[in-house]
């Protein structure tokens, strides 16, 4: 079966994003030498479809993830900006329960169980994983099904925001299966939870 893996930046005190728009681009000043060529190395399937154009990495290989879930508030800020399809290089599905249809056809919505939905998706016969890209109150929601925490933590601390997950308050075991540490600041931290 393969895993979802919640692939999330964060500030030092464990905010994902601006309290109110929810975005996350303050931490993108960090984007830069090694650790830039670390995060397209191993996770360059991850980078929306336009900045993998701006890369030279429009074409290359999905070598982690074929398939990327989130949430609807973390998808507008793509649509913010004009862009229907921020993954077109991998299967799409936002999980909302306020759109009544998607904006864009290579995106498949989920408004209802989706729990159910990601279950059947890791079901799915494939090598590469599924890419839970955030925020905070759909990864709390698929919590339980996380299977995987790859952490990017950023030398900030924010104060308030959107906190890694809105789950309650429960103690749910992970391993440390790696650590990174480089000269921005930045640590990639890697957790496999504890079944």
């Amino acid at each position: 079966m393969r895993k979802l893996i919640y692939y999330i930046a964060t500030s030092i005190d464990g905010f994902i994003g601006h309290p109110e728009t929810g975005d996350g681009s303050f931490f993108e000043q960090f984007a830069s030498g090694d650790f830039h060529a670390f995060l397209l190395g191993e996770y360059g399937d991850t980078v929306p479809a336009f900045g993998r154009a701006h890369l030279g990495i429009a074409d290359a290989p999905l070598t982690r993830f074929d398939t990327v879930v989130q949430g609807r508030r973390s998808n507008q800020v793509a649509y913010d900006m004009g862009i229907t399809s921020p993954y077109a290089h991998l299967r799409q599905y936002v999980a909302s329960r306020s759109l009544t249809e998607s904006p864009d056809p290579a995106i498949e919505l989920i408004q209802g169980d989706l729990v159910q939905k990601v279950r059947e998706l890791k079901a799915e016969d494939s090598e590469l994983d599924i890419y839970l890209c955030g925020g905070g109150e759909i990864a709390g929601q698929l919590v339980e099904e996380i299977d995987e925490l790859v952490i990017k933590t950023y030398p900030v601390l924010v104060g308030s925001g959107i906190p890694m997950a809105s789950a309650g308050f429960a103690l749910r075991r992970y391993e440390l299966t790696s650590v990174r540490s480089f000269d921005n600041g930045a640590i990639v931290s890697t957790y496999r939870k504890i079944r």
